[in-house]
């Protein structure tokens, strides 16, 4: 099994889209692990966005990711990092393919909804990032061997 980071970023807050995206991920198979509302300060939105630091968009980032709450969350499942890639689409919404998250969702790159770790390594960075251990869950569901054997 594998973690994924996913954040519901300001504009999926504001929108009321947070259960229509989640209910996407649940559906497809993934499992909750932690969940929790947040504002998110300036400094955890540099540590977050630091390989973007001196970027030309690299402020306005910032701006947007701390400009209202946000609720980040840790999703679990079978290669986790790239179902959960897949559902959102590009990461630009004018080109996201129809059925994705930011397909069906957005027109933004910036206003794009959701955030999800792109690799394994940035998976383990994000996770250390905005979870202590005991936030996160273990569990199970009855009838998960339906979801994901065989994989």
């Amino acid at each position: 099994m594998q973690r994924t980071l996913i954040i519901f970023k300001p504009d999926c807050l504001q929108r009321r889209l947070v259960g229509s995206i989640l209910q996407r991920c649940e559906a497809k198979g993934l499992r909750i692990v932690a969940l929790k509302l947040i504002r998110v300060d300036r400094a955890m939105a540099e540590r977050h966005y630091a390989e973007h630091q001196g970027k030309p968009f690299f402020e306005g980032l910032i701006a947007f990711i701390t400009s209202a709450p946000v609720i980040v969350g840790v999703l679990e499942g079978n290669e986790a990092i790239a179902v959960l890639r897949n559902l959102l689409g590009a990461t630009n919404g004018v080109v996201a393919a129809p059925g994705t998250i930011r397909g069906d969702f957005s027109i933004s790159k910036q206003n794009n909804l959701v955030h999800g770790s792109d690799s394994p390594e940035s998976a383990a960075r994000e996770l250390a990032l905005w979870f202590r251990p005991e936030e996160l869950v273990d569990y199970t569901i009855a009838g998960e061997e339906w979801v994901s054997a065989g994989s």
